[in-house]
């Protein structure tokens, strides 16, 4: 198998997903062997917004022939994450760099996991929901909008309310009686808004 590792692995992180990494070569007489290529083996430490560890495991790239660098693509945003690259032969593999840290940047949350809308009166509604399962990064809002149908299922006016990150319910006041309305409600970090979930519901005729 080969004799070392290759050296000065560096890592360009360019966005929450990708991430690039550069190697220098193995001289090639310490391949003993025909060099088939390099193997990059990457996992996931944690994420940073979940302090929960987890069972790691471990994900390889091939790049063949004699590459220098290569793209990790599909990690998880707001995590830590190491790596360490090794030459591959014939035989097998040689020993791995030391392994080296990066970081992934904050992404877009995924959808708050539930909206439920309770206990309708006359002119208010309940709001309760869940926060995203993959929250990307620090949640900084929720975004409620919300607008009624009208019985010829057109839409009124679009209201847009700020809610804060860590709020899990909402009591909506001064609703017209008898109106149905469409909520549309998504979380957001500090880099932009994620998925919406929308709902339906009816505040009542008379008390």
């Amino acid at each position: 198998v080969p004799m070392v590792a290759p050296g000065n692995v560096q890592v360009h992180v360019i966005n929450s997903t990708l991430a690039k990494v550069h190697w220098d070569p193995v001289p090639l007489k310490t391949v003993r062997g025909h060099l088939q290529g390099y193997k990059i083996y990457y996992w996931k430490v944690q994420s940073l917004s979940r302090r929960s560890k987890r069972h790691v495991e471990k994900k390889i790239l091939t790049f063949r022939g004699n590459k220098t660098s290569g793209m990790l693509p599909g990690l998880e945003p707001y995590s830590s994450y190491k790596l360490n690259v090794r030459v591959v032969n014939g035989k097998g593999e040689g020993p791995a760099s030391p392994d080296k840290v990066f970081k992934t940047p904050e992404g877009v949350p995924s959808s708050p996991s539930f909206l439920k809308i309770t206990n309708p009166t006359l002119d208010s509604l309940t709001l309760e929901w869940g926060s995203p399962t993959h929250p990307n990064g620090v949640l900084t809002s929720y975004i409620l909008k919300f607008q009624p149908i009208n019985n010829t299922h057109e839409l009124g006016p679009l209201v847009e309310i700020r809610l804060p990150a860590n709020e899990s319910s909402f009591i909506l006041k001064n609703l017209n009686y008898s109106t149905r309305y469409k909520f549309y409600f998504n979380a957001q970090t500090s880099v932009g808004s994620g998925s919406q979930i929308t709902e339906e519901a009816v505040t009542i005729m008379d008390e």
